[in-house]
C-alpha cells in the first residue's frame, strides 16, 4: 500500500510478538487487558438523532486508558505487537479466516462468535436491492458484529472488482484487462483503476482482488480477458498501475488494498491438464528459467508498487499445486521478492491439495498462505487449524507471523478508526464522471484489423443497418464477472449498447434501423454486424474452438448477399479464428468486452477519435496455431502481436 511506514523483518516482526506465543496457544487463556467499551468504535450512521430538549447531566468520569493498539498515532508495527499480545488462539485464527457473505447472511452473530477476520462475497453475491445503499448497510451489519468482540477487530471485506465494480447493479463497467492492454496506456489504467476503488469505497468495502496479472499465453483458456496480454512486460506495466490506481484511490478517509493474482503461472498452463480436460486451474509445465522469465515479472513489479495482498493460483507448476509450494510462496514471494503484504488463498484452493483436510490446511499455512478463503465451512477450517496448533503441526510463530500481516493491513487502512462505510458517496457508483472515463477506455481498446477505405463512418449517411448476436446486447458486451461469476446475456445493468450508441452518434437526417438476424439488410447504405462470444469466466470459458459461430456467419454473408458495405465488430474475450474469406469485408474492428459505455465504439466508428490500440496479444490463423506468442521459432500469426490500424 502507498506511504506505509517502514515494515520490520520477519525476524525482527517476530521477536517482537514472541509475548504472544506462549499461554495463548491454550483455549480460553485470559488476555492483559479488555478493551474499554467507551473505547470501542462508534456505531454505523443513523438515519435521525433525537433532539435533547433539556442539557444532560454528566456525572464526572475516570478517562479510559487508551491501550497501545487503539492509538492512531503509534506506528503500526507496534499497535500489531501490542494486539497480537493480547490475543488468543481463537481469535488470532478467526483473523486468518475469510467467508462468503452467504455463509453468515442469515446468521450474523457466528461473526462475533468465532472472531472472523474478513468477508468476501463472490460473484453474484450481493445483498437485496443491489443497490449501493443497501452494500453499505450489509457492510456495516457485519462490521458491528466484528466490533462487538471483546477485542473490536474489525472485519475487511474483499470483491471480485476486477473491471469496475461490477458486482454492484448501476456501477460503472470498464472493459475486461484485455482491452485495457490493448490501450498500451498505463496512465489511462491508473485512472480505470482509481474510479472503480473510488466505487466500492462508496458501498463501504475496502479490498479487491484485483488485478490479475497473468500472462495469458494460450487463447483458448477461459481467462484471457482477464490479462493484459501475453508480453510480461506489458501485463507488469499495467498491472502496477492498476496497483497505484486502486491504492491511491481516496474518499474522505477511506481507502482500498488491490490483489495481484494468480501467483504464479495461470496463464501459461498446459491444455488438458485442467478442469474436466480444459486448460483453467492447470498445470504450467516449463522449466524454472521459464516460468521467472514469462510469468514472474508482473509480481515483481506489483510489489514494487507496494501492493496489499498477493493471491496463489488453482493451477500448479510441475504438478506442485501453488496453494502448497512454500519454495514459490517463501522463498520466492517473500524472501527474494521481499512481498510484506499478506497472502490470501483462492475460492476453496486448499482443498485441492494432496491428502485430508487437516494435510491441507497444514499444506497451505506452512506454504505461506496468511489468510484463508475458505468460503463456507468455516467452523471446520478453525477447527482444524487450532486442533493442528495444540498438536504441533503449525506453530504459533507462523500463525503470529499470518495474523500479524492480516493486522498490519487493517491497520494501515484506517479500519480501527473508520471501521463503517462513509455512507456520503453513493452517487460515486455509476456517475457521469466515470462513465466519461470508461468512454475514453472503450476507444483506446479498439483494435482496427482491417479497412478498405469505408472507415470512418458518415453521421450523416442516409440509412445505416446495425445487426447481429452483440449489436444490442449490453450483458454480452460486459463479458464475464458482471453483476454475477458467469455474468449473462440481456439488459443486465445500466448502460449504451452498440446500437444505441449509433443511433445517439447520427445526424437527425440519418436512418438506423436494427434487426438481430441480418435480414433486413436490402436498401441500407453501410451495415454494422457485431458479432462474437457470450459471457463466461474461469473454466466455463475454456474452448478448444475459437471459430466465430455459423450463426454470426450467416448473417454477416446475408448483408454481404444484400450488396451493403458492412463493418464486422467483434465483441469478444479473445481472438476468435476468422473464415477464409474474412477479406472481403470491408472493415474489421475489434472491441473486445468494453463494458457498459459502448459509445466509445461509435467514437472510433464515426472518427471523432481514430483507432490507437495495439493487439495485446497474437491473432492465430486456425486453432492449430494456438498457443502462439510473439517470439516463437515458427511465428506466423494472422495478425502479429502489436498490430493495428489506424485513419
Amino acid at each position: 500500500m502507498t506511504n506505509s511506514p517502514k515494515r520490520l523483518s520477519r525476524r525482527e516482526f517476530l521477536r517482537m510478538v514472541g509475548i504472544a506465543s506462549g499461554a495463548a496457544i491454550l483455549s480460553g487463556c485470559a488476555r492483559k487487558t479488555a478493551v474499554p467499551a467507551t473505547l470501542l468504535p462508534t456505531a454505523p450512521p443513523t438515519t435521525a438523532l433525537p433532539t435533547a430538549t433539556t442539557e444532560p447531566t454528566i456525572a464526572p468520569t475516570a478517562t479510559p486508558e487508551v491501550l497501545l493498539y487503539q492509538n492512531p498515532a503509534a506506528p503500526v508495527e507496534e499497535r500489531v505487537a501490542d494486539l497480537l499480545s493480547r490475543m488468543t488462539l481463537d481469535e488470532k485464527i478467526g483473523q486468518m479466516t475469510q467467508i462468503d457473505r452467504g455463509a453468515i447472511d442469515d446468521k450474523i452473530q457466528e461473526i462475533a462468535r468465532y472472531g472472523l477476520g474478513s468477508i468476501l462475497s463472490g460473484g453474484g453475491s450481493t445483498p437485496t436491492p443491489n443497490t449501493p445503499k443497501a452494500w453499505a448497510e450489509m457492510y456495516d451489519r457485519y462490521q458491528a458484529q466484528a466490533l462487538s468482540t471483546p477485542l473490536g477487530i474489525p472485519l475487511i471485506y474483499g470483491i471480485d472488482a476486477v473491471h469496475g465494480h461490477n458486482n454492484v447493479k448501476g456501477a460503472t463497467i470498464f472493459p475486461h484487462n484485455i482491452g485495457m492492454g490493448a490501450t498500451r496506456d498505463p496512465e489511462l489504467m491508473e485512472k480505470v483503476a482509481r474510479a472503480t476503488a473510488e466505487e466500492v469505497i462508496a458501498t463501504g468495502l475496502n479490498w479487491t482482488f484485483s488485478p490479475c496479472v497473468a500472462v495469458a499465453r494460450d487463447e483458448r483458456w477461459g481467462r484471457t480477458y482477464e490479462s493484459f496480454g501475453e508480453d510480461p512486460a506489458l501485463v507488469a506495466e499495467m498491472g502496477a498501475a492498476a496497483i497505484r490506481g486502486y491504492q491511491s484511490a481516496r474518499l474522505g478517509d477511506y481507502h482500498i488494498i488491490a490483489t495481484a493474482k494468480h501467483y504464479l503461472g495461470d496463464g501459461g498452463t498446459t491444455y488438458g491438464t485442467g478442469v474436466a480436460g480444459g486448460i483453467d486451474q492447470g498445470d504450467t509445465q516449463v522449466d524454472e528459467e521459464t516460468l521467472r522469465a514469462i510469468h514472474l515479472p508482473p509480481y515483481i513489479a506489483a510489489i514494487e508498487a507496494d501492493v496489499g495482498s498477493i493471491m496463489p493460483s488453482f493451477s500448479s507448476w510441475n504438478g506442485q499445486k501453488m496453494h502448497g509450494s512454500a519454495y514459490l510462496l517463501t522463498d520466492v514471494l517473500r524472501d527474494e521478492l521481499g512481498f510484506r503484504g499478506f497472502v490470501v488463498s483462492d475460492w476453496q484452493a486448499i482443498e485441492q491439495l494432496p491428502g485430508n483436510y487437516f494435510d491441507q490446511v497444514a499444506a497451505s499455512i506452512h506454504a505461506g498462505v496468511d489468510m484463508v478463503m475458505v468460503p463456507y465451512d468455516y467452523a471446520k477450517f478453525i477447527t482444524t487449524l487450532k486442533t493442528l496448533v495444540q498438536s504441533g503441526n503449525v506453530s504459533i510463530e507462523r500463525i503470529d507471523e499470518a495474523v500479524g500481516r492480516i493486522l498490519t493491513a487493517k491497520f494501515q487502512l484506517g479500519l480501527f478508526e473508520h471501521p463503517y462505510a462513509s455512507h456520503e458517496y453513493f452517487d460515486v457508483v455509476g456517475s457521469a464522471e466515470h462513465r466519461e472515463l470508461a468512454r475514453q477506455a472503450v476507444r483506446e481498446s479498439i483494435v482496427l484489423l482491417q479497412n478498405n477505405g469505408i472507415l470512418p463512418l458518415s453521421k450523416s449517411a442516409r440509412s445505416i443497418y446495425v445487426t447481429g448476436s452483440n449489436a444490442n446486447d449490453l450483458g454480452n458486451q460486459c463479458g464475464g464477472w458482471t453483476l454475477t461469476w458467469q455474468g449473462r446475456s440481456g439488459n443486465i445493468t445500466q448502460g449504451t449498447t452498440v446500437y444505441e450508441a449509433i443511433q445517439n452518434a447520427v445526424a437527425s437526417g440519418t436512418t438506423v434501423t436494427y434487426a438481430r438476424d441480418g435480414r433486413q439488410a436490402a436498401g441500407a447504405e453501410v451495415a454494422v454486424v457485431v458479432i462474437g462470444e457470450k459471457p463466461y469466466a474461469e473454466f466455463e470459458g475454456d474452448s478448444n474452438d475459437l471459430t466465430i459461430s455459423g450463426q454470426d456467419l450467416e448473417i454477416i454473408r446475408d448483408v454481404q448477399a444484400a450488396g451493403v458495405p458492412s463493418v464486422v465488430v467483434i465483441i469478444s474475450g479473445r481472438p476468435l479464428i476468422l473464415p477464409d474469406d474474412f477479406g472481403t469485408w470491408d472493415a474489421l474492428v475489434v472491441a473486445w468486452l468494453p463494458g457498459t459505455e459502448g459509445q466509445g465504439v461509435a467514437d472510433v466508428l464515426f472518427g471523432d477519435y481514430a483507432p490507437t490500440g495495439k493487439l495485446p496479444c497474437s491473432w492465430p490463423r486456425s486453432m492449430d496455431q494456438i498457443p502462439i506468442n510473439a517470439g516463437d521459432s515458427d511465428y506466423d500469426p494472422l495478425f502479429p502481436y502489436g498490430f493495428g490500424l489506424s485513419y
